[in-house]
């Protein structure tokens, strides 16, 4: 589209938390359009997330959010073009994209984890996520130190 930003799509609460962000989640989950697989996927997830971390006072549901919190970066880098050289921009992300990034990379890390189903490889994933420690927060570590290294060239924004 040339001139007219395309308008932001309406996403609808799931089912059984009646949040939009879980839904959101469930759509970078879903793999060939199979919605329903992707809700049972993270609906177990979060049922295992519950029965290991029993002795946190917080519900599952929070304690997924809190480490999407946890792996959720500030800054990336991007390659920019300068004089026949290309340099390492570090800028800001925007709201929407410091989300997509951290579910994106969570969902990434837990397909890369060893164990039997998708559901068990999320838990461990967001148990992980949520004492900060795991791949995706190590992704986000290193983003920020590209970030931090080439600060040197933050002037190069655009």
């Amino acid at each position: 589209m040339r001139k007219t930003k395309p308008k932001k799509r309406i996403l609808l609460p799931d089912p059984k938390y009646h949040d939009v962000q879980v839904t959101r989640f469930v759509n970078n989950l879903m793999l060939q359009g199979k919605k329903s697989i992707a809700y049972s996927i993270f609906y177990d997830a979060i049922d295992m997330v519950g029965e290991k971390m029993k002795d946190s006072d917080k519900a599952p549901l929070e304690i997924w959010k809190k480490a999407l919190e946890n792996i959720t970066p500030q800054v990336e880098v991007k390659s920019r073009r300068v004089g026949g050289a290309n340099f390492q921009v570090p800028t800001e992300l925007r709201p929407e994209r410091k989300v997509s990034l951290s579910m994106k990379n969570m969902i990434l890390y837990a397909r890369k984890r060893s164990g039997r189903s998708m559901s068990e490889k999320l838990a461990a994933e967001i148990i992980a996520a949520y004492n900060n420690e795991g791949a995706a927060l190590k992704r986000k570590e290193d983003m920020h130190r590209m970030a931090e290294a080439n600060k040197a060239f933050a002037h190069f924004r655009f």
